[in-house]
């Protein structure tokens, strides 16, 4: 599992549990603590950088096919819900959000 240890505790990148169809696909979100991490992710699922949704913004995140969701797992990936996610970007804009959901929490552990 690859993570790296931030001036926060440790970053991670998550993919939810959305299986939103897509033509003959089904797709999910992926997000991760920081866009150099989201970007490291994409290139080793083989997911093209130019397929970012809402660069730079608190929303940015991939769509991805469940083979590349697969390979993201495989990669160290968190398997999260979509609640999760929505929690980590009102965490981002500083608004109220639930602490100890997995995607806020300071200093996760590998494994979790």
């Amino acid at each position: 599992m690859e993570r790296t240890h931030g001036g926060a505790g440790l970053m991670a990148v998550y993919v939810d549990d959305m299986r939103a169809p897509f033509g003959r696909m089904k797709m999910c979100h992926m997000m991760a603590d920081t866009s150099e991490e989201l970007l490291r992710m994409a290139d080793r699922i083989g997911v093209q950088r130019k397929w970012i949704q809402s660069a730079g913004t608190e929303r940015e995140h991939f769509d991805i096919a469940m083979s590349k969701r697969a390979l993201a797992v495989q990669a160290g990936a968190i398997e999260v819900t979509r609640r999760d996610l929505g929690m980590l970007m009102l965490k981002r804009r500083g608004k109220p959000h639930d602490v100890s959901c997995i995607t806020c929490r300071d200093n996760r552990e590998a494994g979790q």
